[in-house]
């Protein structure tokens, strides 16, 4: 019994849920940016370089020619596919260009904005005192 009371405080911590949480906004994130990168930015970069699909880009170790890099695993051949390579290099610089962007936006959420000056403080009953007695001894 004693196992599964622990296990329930385990759970209910935050940091475990924040963690879960995060997992699975982050996993959902990593799909966005496959199709962002494969179906959005790949494309005008292959148009851009004359018709080049980075997804089929490879290099056969067999030395035979192929017509694509499915074609190439179809007949079994050790290919070393470079194209994919390049995407999945992509899709991080623009992951890590996107988690920098948020850690940067909480961190100056996270600031506290700078205290206000303090008012300054009353003055004795002793200074108020003083003060009277000063400007009754100018006049």
């Amino acid at each position: 019994m004693k196992i599964a009371q622990e296990f329930r405080e385990f759970i209910s911590r935050g940091n475990v849920v924040d963690l879960a949480v995060g997992v699975i906004i982050g996993a959902a994130f990593g799909k966005i940016v496959n199709t962002l990168v494969a179906d959005v930015i790949m494309p005008p970069v292959g148009a851009v370089l004359k018709g080049v699909n980075f997804s089929n880009l490879f290099f056969s170790l067999d030395g035979k020619t192929y017509e694509s890099l499915a074609k190439a695993k179809e007949a079994g051949a050790p290919v070393i596919g470079y194209g994919m390579f390049i995407n999945t290099v992509i899709e991080f610089v623009i992951i890590a260009a996107c988690v920098f962007a948020l850690v940067k936006v909480v961190n100056q959420i996270k600031r506290a904005p700078a205290p206000a000056p303090a008012a300054p403080p009353e003055p004795t009953r002793t200074e108020v005192l003083l003060e009277e007695i000063r400007d009754a001894l100018k006049k």
